[in-house]
């Protein structure tokens, strides 16, 4: 009787085992990934839009939970241009495998261009590679010259804020605040120095003249197109890239976002470079933030890991930031 029991015990285990890997195992119809692209979550549609009381899209986290974006890494804004065809590189050639451009990789683009004997060196194709990206003259000899020194004077990389789009780009967690009762959206972002972007949304223009004063950011005014949020940015100083890649741009450059919540779990984001300072014509780049319903910011301080800062010595050759012997 006891041998009995156990055989029944140990087959009816071994049945619920099989069916919950039939239900959620990898490849079966409806399982979809995980908030935040960490494993896979359960099956089932996704969860709408969250929304304010006045029905706007919530663009943030919703009362009583955590939450952040996670920003993806998208080292190259070329292969994220919208081409003729409607599509970009990378919907056209989706990374595989584990290493650079795989998304279990957490990174946002896959390589353009050939190897060694390409325009740029070093790898990277530099501007030839790119012909959906409408570079002037000297902004394409200016990219090439990035290209060729694998980035090595990339102003992110000395802790230096990222302008534009490639805010949405650095692989840190950002989140977006909204204030309706003061006409402002605030947008935090834990990485990139640690910075936030104020965009207004009282129907301001933007200054003109010198009162418009240039900085990494830009001057950010927003309003909303239905469910889609638009922001009109000007006022660039030319301290920063594009990308990691080292596309360049003036303080010419007028960039136009636009944010959409499809669903909880993710944020569309779409950006227009206008800038006929370095490029001939405007041009779009798309992509996608997913949404992680599990973290919040931290206090994460990009100058603590700047080895510029860190070497610097006073005049009795003592460490002025960094750790002292």
């Amino acid at each position: 009787m006891r041998n009995h029991l156990r055989g029944a015990l140990l087959s009816s285990m071994i049945a619920i085992l099989f069916t919950a890997f039939l239900g959620v195992g990898a490849g079966q119809p409806g399982a979809q990934p995980a908030a935040g692209g960490r494993g896979r979550g359960p099956a089932g549609p996704p969860q709408p839009t969250p929304r304010l009381p006045d029905g706007t899209p919530n663009l943030g986290r919703v009362p009583g939970e955590k939450g952040v974006w996670n920003v993806p890494y998208i080292t190259n804004m070329g292969e994220r241009v919208v081409e003729e065809d409607g599509k970009t590189y990378v919907e056209k050639h989706p990374p595989t495998g584990r290493g650079r451009g795989a998304p279990a990789a957490a990174r946002g683009d896959a390589p353009l261009g050939g190897g060694e004997g390409t325009t740029g060196g070093g790898g990277r194709g530099g501007a030839k590679s790119e012909p959906q990206v409408p570079f002037q003259p000297w902004a394409a000899a200016v990219y090439d010259y990035n290209s060729k020194n694998q980035s090595k004077y990339d102003p992110e990389g000395y802790c230096l804020p990222p302008g534009g789009p490639r805010l949405m780009a650095t692989p840190y967690p950002m989140e977006i605040i909204q204030l309706p009762e003061q006409k402002r959206i605030v947008m935090i972002f834990e990485g990139a120095t640690h910075i936030w972007r104020e965009i207004y949304m009282d129907g301001r223009p933007h200054p003109q003249g010198d009162e418009l004063n240039p900085t990494y950011l830009g001057h950010s005014v927003g309003r909303w197109e239905g469910d889609t949020l638009v922001v009109d940015v000007v006022g660039f100083n030319e301290q920063t890239w594009m990308d990691y890649f080292g596309h360049p741009h003036t303080d010419m450059l007028h960039v136009v976002e636009k944010f959409s919540r499809p669903t909880k779990n993710s944020l569309a984001y779409e950006a227009t470079f206008d800038d006929p300072g370095a490029y001939t014509r405007p041009f779009t780049v798309r992509w996608n933030i997913n949404w992680n319903p599990t973290s919040e910011l931290t206090a994460y301080i990009c100058q603590e890991n700047n080895k510029y800062l860190q070497r610097l010595t006073d005049d009795f050759g003592q460490p002025i930031f960094g750790r002292k012997p």
